[in-house]
């Protein structure tokens, strides 16, 4: 098996767990390629490896079987919309802060390769989401959590309209919009008050950013029909942006057709957590705070 790395190169020491890692991969016989950007880095890696084995990301999403990516959640984004294109899983090593898609910390490094060394692991597809401007002539735009739009640098509201499978649905006024898949519900949609969707669900959820309505509420719907966002602005621009990391800019008004991808991004995935493991250890869901400080009092 080959196993490709990418990294999040402005990590302080990331050189050194890039190290560990293919280090750790040599010793249990699998094959290794490393993305170029590494070579950017300032400094030496710890040990030294072959040059021949560095690549461009491309080249490391097409020869490799597994590719990991190592760093936070913006990294596994990134990583997993290189990877989507060429349909190869993508295990998400975490190297920043929360980790929710980054699921494996970078101390179960003997743990997951023994994992997958032995076949004990499974691989998730989770929706990706595709938007296209009917106005403008743009590339496609694809999402692993969500697709935003939002009013930009401009400080007033937009209107927005929403249209599901041909029939129209509302008209608000609010600072944006936040289309979700079931994976970036516990993105930026859930602080907004967007629900959250287990990754298994095969739905897209709309949530409302600052709506000037409390009537104005977040909305489940089904995948298989298509969403028409209508946007427009007394400003110059809109901005839409894809997983907080491609974002482009349009002249209002915008009518952007939203539809789930035939393309899924695939997640690699061990024993060594679960879904709902997460949202209680990471995002602290479910979990009685009040109860936890009654016990601490009475230890006291």
């Amino acid at each position: 098996m080959t196993i490709g790395i990418i990294a999040n190169t402005t990590k302080i020491n990331v050189l050194e767990v890039v190290s560990r890692l293919a280090n750790l991969l040599k010793q249990n016989g699998f094959n290794y390629y490393l993305s170029d950007s590494l070579l950017t880095q300032r400094g030496q890696l710890p040990f030294k490896i072959n040059k021949s084995l560095f690549i461009n990301d491309e080249k490391v999403c097409t020869k490799s079987d597994i590719i990991i990516s190592i760093g936070g959640d913006g990294t596994m984004l990134a990583t997993a919309y290189k990877a989507q294109f060429y349909d190869k899983p993508v295990l998400g090593l975490n190297f920043g802060k929360l980790g929710f898609l980054a699921e494996v910390n970078i101390n179960q490094m003997e743990e997951f390769i023994e994992e997958i060394k032995n076949g004990n692991y499974r691989i998730e597809e989770r929706m990706v989401i595709t938007g296209e401007c009917s106005n403008y002539k743009v590339e496609t735009l694809y999402a692993i959590n969500d697709i935003v739009i939002d009013k930009g640098g401009w400080p007033k509201m937009i209107e927005l309209t929403i249209f599901v499978g041909g029939e129209y649905v509302t008209t608000f006024a609010a600072d944006g919009l936040i289309i979700a898949t079931p994976t970036g519900s516990t993105g930026y949609s859930i602080s907004t008050g967007g629900p959250i969707v287990s990754p298994k669900c095969d739905v897209i959820t709309l949530s409302p950013i600052s709506p000037h309505s409390l009537t104005v509420r977040p909305i489940v719907l089904p995948s298989s029909e298509e969403i028409i966002i209508r946007a427009d602005s007394q400003h110059k621009e809109l901005q839409v942006n894809c997983d907080g990391q491609r974002v482009f800019s349009f002249p209002p008004p915008l009518e952007l057709r939203i539809n789930k991808s035939k393309r899924s991004f695939k997640l690699v995935q061990t024993s060594l957590t679960n879904y709902f493991e997460i949202l209680r250890k990471k995002l602290l869901w479910g979990i009685d705070l009040r109860k936890n400080s009654l016990d601490k009092e009475e230890t006291i």
